[in-house]
Parts: structure tokens; sequence; C-alpha cells
């Protein structure tokens, strides 16, 4: 593969499947080869029979000559907003989808199957969940109280060791519970800048009633939307889950695979905001009912910065591969399809350090 960096992912190769972030950029094909252009431009050169799937984020879109080229050779080429929302998928001759959602749903009918990666999940949430207030002991220890932190890592590793039980759903719903409890009774010690008009007290949802209970129910939709995306782009369904039942209207399985991600992407997004001083107590309404909200400049603010954060890179602890954070759902969808297909012995959870 070769192509162009300018500053920021362009073409991206992960476990076979083409990444095409460059929202400007356009698809076509040159013998047996799709070639990503931008204007006269070439970024990219990469053989057709080297991937598996196009993943592709931008409007301009792909050339007939190579949808039907993806078609004809059962390569998915799934097209997203540059904002990561789901658009379409064109798909040739079925050659897996089925029987994976076949396997999806037998599985989440199944309470052994359906614990065994409920476990999985909440495994990288507790992770995660710690490895979040290490950091920030770590980074800040004249800053916090010591003690409450350290009772508070302490609680989520005896968590961590209850997960490696064997533990029905109704258990693990009980130590996410838990675990949740323990990390957001200390989250008030992460903010370290405007104390006063950042004080938080527990989650509450709808409505947030407190302004950092406001940036975490939108940014918690913002990154349950990517998850949904990543979902339908390897072909999984977003509402059949397993940790979170089927319930109509809601996306159970994005559920289940935002809660690894919630800590290291979403809520360290909103402290850096708050302790960076990008968001300051000013930017937020109170509506008559007590729910708080961003004003609407605010808002925009936040997105823009959300959008830059998924552009930051990472080694991912997995694949050992550097990744932008925006891809990291992807990369965690398409591993759940291939423990499911059988390709691996188990799903390896999301765990950041």
């Amino acid at each position: 593969m070769s192509g162009k960096n300018c500053g920021r992912i362009i073409v991206r190769k992960l476990l076979n499947t083409l990444y095409v972030t460059t929202a400007d950029s356009y698809l076509s094909l040159d013998g047996e080869t799709v070639v990503v252009s931008q204007g006269e431009t070439a970024l990219g050169r990469i053989p057709l029979h080297n991937i598996e799937g196009i993943v592709y984020f931008g409007y301009k879109g792909a050339s007939p000559a190579l949808m039907g080229a993806c078609a004809e050779r059962g390569i998915d080429l799934t097209f997203l907003t540059p904002g990561g929302r789901f658009l379409a998928r064109t798909c040739g001759p079925t050659r897996g989808n089925v029987v994976l959602r076949q396997t999806q749903l037998i599985w989440s009918c199944d309470p052994i199957h359906s614990a065994g990666l409920g476990r999985m999940f909440l495994i990288g949430k507790v992770y995660n969940s710690r490895w979040v207030i290490e950091r920030t002991l770590r980074d800040h220890p004249q800053r916090v109280n010591k003690q409450l932190l350290l009772d508070a890592i302490t609680r989520l590793k005896d968590t961590l060791a209850d997960l490696e039980d064997g533990v029905s759903l109704d258990g693990l719903m009980g130590l996410e519970g838990s675990a949740a409890k323990a990390y957001f009774d200390v989250f008030n010690e992460l903010i370290l800048r405007n104390k006063e008009g950042f004080r938080f007290c527990g989650r509450s949802r709808r409505p947030p009633l407190d302004a950092v209970n406001a940036m975490l129910s939108l940014c918690y939709t913002l990154l349950c939307s990517d998850v949904a995306s990543a979902l339908e782009t390897v072909g999984l369904d977003p509402c059949i889950g397993f940790l979170h039942q089927i319930r109509p209207g809601r996306k159970s399985l994005a559920l289940d695979l935002i809660e690894e991600l919630r800590a290291p992407l979403a809520d360290r997004f909103v402290l850096s905001l708050i302790n960076l001083g990008s968001i300051v107590p000013g930017d937020f309404q109170t509506k008559e009912n007590g729910a708080v909200y961003l004003k609407d400049d605010a808002r925009q603010k936040l997105l823009a910065a959300w959008q830059r954060h998924k552009q930051e890179q990472l080694t991912h602890p997995f694949l050992k591969e550097k990744i932008p954070w925006g891809l990291v759902p992807y990369a965690q969808a398409m591993l759940l399809a291939r423990y499911m297909r059988g390709d691996l012995d188990a799903y390896p959870p999301f765990l950041w350090k």
C-alpha cells in the first residue's frame, strides 16, 4: 500500500479491512487495484486480493466499476458519514453474514454464551475504569484524595477477580453495578479544575442534572452511534445483544460493546475538556425541570473536539498496531465477529493502559 499522510490517517489496512477516512477522497478501480484519489492525486493503491472489506468515511463515494468488482469478489463496501454514522453497505452474494447473524441470535438466546461474552465486556469495562483512576493518581498525586482513589482501585481489582469466576447474567449485572458505583463514587476527585462549577455527585441520565452528566450523556450517545456503525460494518446486528438482552428499539449489542470503551474513550475525553479549561461552567444552561444542557456554541465546540480526539493515535493492545481512537470500535467489532466465526479462541476486550 502506498499513499500520503497529510497529518492524519488517510488509508489504513486493519485486519484485512481497508479504512479510508479522508472525507473528500474518491474510490475507483484500476485493473485489480483499488485507487484512493483526492482530486487528481492518487493517495493510495491497494490490490483487491489483499482485502476482505472497505470502509469509506465520506460522501464522494466509489465508482460503479469498483462496487461491481467488490460485489463479484464478495468484498463488503461500507459507506459512513465523515463522523462515522452508518449510511449503507454494498455486498455481493451471501458469504457468511447470514451465518454470522444466525450465530449471534443463537448465542443471544443461550445464557452460557451470553454470560461468557458479557463477562469479557465487563472485564474490559472494570479494567479500563481502574486505569482512568490510576492515571490521575499517578499524574496528580498532590491534587487528589489519595486514599479515596486507592480504595476505589482496590474495589475494582476485587470485582475483576470476581469476574474471573463463572457468573450468570444476573450475577454479571450485579458486579457491573458494584464496579460502576466504585468508579463514579470517586469521579469527582478526577475533576481538577473549576471543581465547584463541575461538582459531580453521581450519574443522572434522563435528564442530566449537572454539567458533568450533560457531557457524559452526550459523549456516550456519540460513542454508541460509532459502535453501532462499527457493528453494522462487520455484519453484526447492533440490536441483538448478550449482556444487554433484546428489547425493541434498543441497540443492545452496541450497549454491550460500549461498556469497555466508556472510560478510556468518553470519560477521559470529558475530563480533559474540563481539566484543560476547554469547556467552562458558563457553557451550560439549566431548564425549568432542572435538566442541564450545553449551550449551542459549546455543543459545537465539544463535537469538533470529539472529532479531533478520534484522530489521535494509540497502539491497540491486542493488535499491536497504531490506529486512531476513532477506529477502536471497528477493531473491536471485527474481533468480536472473528470470535463468533471461530477464527479466534476468545474475544479479546479492549484493555487500555
